[in-house]
């Protein structure tokens, strides 16, 4: 029960699927949840795919890329490029530590973010064009995103020395709920893509991990918009991943 509790959290919260159902969850449940991060990912990547197959009945290939692109920002309530764009105003703004947390607590929105959102979509967009809107891609780049925040939280500290909203899934999500969903990611790209999924889905944990302590380096630990930032970049590094690895594997 409490293992389809905490999953039912997680679709809640990384998506705006509506689940009228009060679970009264703690922290301890969130953090403990994110071992079905990268199922949720999937939920996302099936709906994603469907939507995909409905449009391109009737549209053509880059209108079908471009609704998406905003499919993909309604499913998740734009949650996760919301904490890119904070991450990247903080961090680029070149203040001390407690600046920078200041400024990505700040609802308004810098230059910085906006580049960085315009930047992330427009790759994306792009990627998925060049892919032709290959299926398997669709379905696994939510994943290759949940990944990230899943690696981001299982090997940070909190940066913040008060609450936040990042504060549960960092301190409860431990060593084994990080390798268990890193179990569940090989399942999910072994299945998809067989050995070739097996070798994406470690460059992808690889790359989860590089990058969240290349954002962490300055804060000396994570917050929840560092964990929404890995998983917007590692959503677009899985993408180009998956295209260059096409070139050569196909």
């Amino acid at each position: 029960m409490i293992i389809f509790k905490r999953f039912v959290a997680m679709v809640q919260f990384f998506t705006s699927i509506p689940i009228p159902v009060n679970l009264n969850c703690d922290e301890r449940d969130y953090g403990k949840g994110l071992v079905f991060a990268p199922a949720v990912g999937l939920i996302i990547g099936v709906l994603l795919l469907a939507l995909c197959s409905v449009l391109k009945l009737v549209l053509p290939a880059k209108m079908v890329a471009a609704f998406l692109i905003v499919g993909y920002i309604v499913l998740t309530g734009g949650l996760h490029l919301d904490g890119l764009g904070d991450t990247f105003d903080g961090l680029f703004s070149n203040r001390p530590k407690e600046k920078i947390l200041e400024i990505m607590r700040d609802s308004r929105v810098g230059t910085n973010a906006v580049l960085a959102l315009i930047s992330i979509v427009l790759i994306n967009y792009t990627v998925l064009l060049e892919l032709d809107l290959m299926p398997a891609a669709l379905l696994l780049f939510p994943v290759a995103g949940r990944i990230g925040s899943l690696i981001g939280a299982g090997t940070s500290v909190y940066a913040r020395k008060n609450e936040g909203l990042g504060k549960s899934f960092i301190d409860f999500c431990g060593r084994k709920e990080m390798f268990l969903g890193i179990i569940i990611s090989f399942i999910i790209f072994g299945i998809v893509l067989k050995l070739k999924g097996l070798l994406i889905a470690f460059i992808s944990i690889i790359t989860a991990w590089t990058v969240t302590k290349i954002l962490t380096r300055k804060l000396g630990g994570a917050t929840g918009d560092i964990l929404g930032a890995v998983c917007e970049l590692n959503q677009t590094v899985f993408l180009l991943l998956f295209y260059v690895l096409g070139q050569f594997l196909s």
